[in-house]
């Protein structure tokens, strides 16, 4: 409703800038089929690279169960969080205005409940592996359009974005079963939790002085 006010405002006093509007508009909307096609071939070659390396590295795949594992375990309590995260070898990165008490208890508590067998928690929705199945479903569907219509259309995008929302978020959390999670983190011990300097950050309850980025340490059991 807002946008269609505004351009209603726009035909009503400034209708001298319809036009280029216009113009701008429909050709990105031209370009959009190549520049589409473009993403999909990066996305193509990339994503099983990057799959592939957190596959193979049990540090990282553990480390990434343990930070979803404690995202998770934030929401339970409080809700949906603006907050990210990602695996390295010896922890994993939370990025997100937050107190860092409750990231270190929920990190103990999500250890302790994958330790228990609660596997669930290594998966996260909004994980970049799901993102990334997203984008190679996407990029694989419309690039196999491509080479049976031969044509660069509006309609193999939609196509093929439409296929990779149905089917990305089943894809991704097969892979992060499989792939890039590893819910066994029994040789592992969380060591404590390093976060960067205080700064104002806007927060569900208003303005509050938070940390905004955190590194969980763990270490291998010997």
């Amino acid at each position: 409703m807002p946008l269609l006010l505004f351009f209603l405002f726009l035909i009503v006093f400034f209708p001298w800038l319809i036009l280029p509007l216009a113009a701008f508009f429909l050709l990105n909307l031209l370009l959009l089929p190549f520049g589409f096609t473009l993403r999909s071939l990066w996305n193509f070659f990339t994503v099983p690279g990057e799959l592939a390396r957190i596959a193979l590295n049990p540090n990282l795949r553990k480390n990434h169960a343990l930070e979803h594992a404690t995202i998770n375990v934030l929401e339970e309590r409080f809700g949906p969080q603006h907050l990210a995260g990602n695996a390295a070898e010896d922890g994993f990165y939370i990025h997100g205005a937050a107190d860092p008490r409750l990231i270190e208890e929920a990190a103990q508590i999500g250890y302790g409940r994958l330790v228990a067998g609660e596997r669930h928690l290594a998966i996260h929705k909004r994980c970049g592996t799901t993102i990334a199945a997203a984008n190679f479903v996407a990029s694989a569907v419309f690039l196999l359009l491509l080479l049976t219509s031969g044509h660069f259309n509006l309609l193999n995008v939609i196509l093929a974005l439409a296929v990779a929302n149905l089917s990305g978020p089943l894809l991704g959390d097969f892979l992060q079963a499989h792939l890039t999670t590893n819910w066994d983190v029994r040789d592992r011990v969380i060591v404590g939790v390093e976060y960067s300097p205080e700064r104002p950050a806007f927060v569900s309850w208003g303005w509050q002085v938070l940390p905004t980025e955190f590194f969980v340490r763990t270490r291998r059991l010997v």
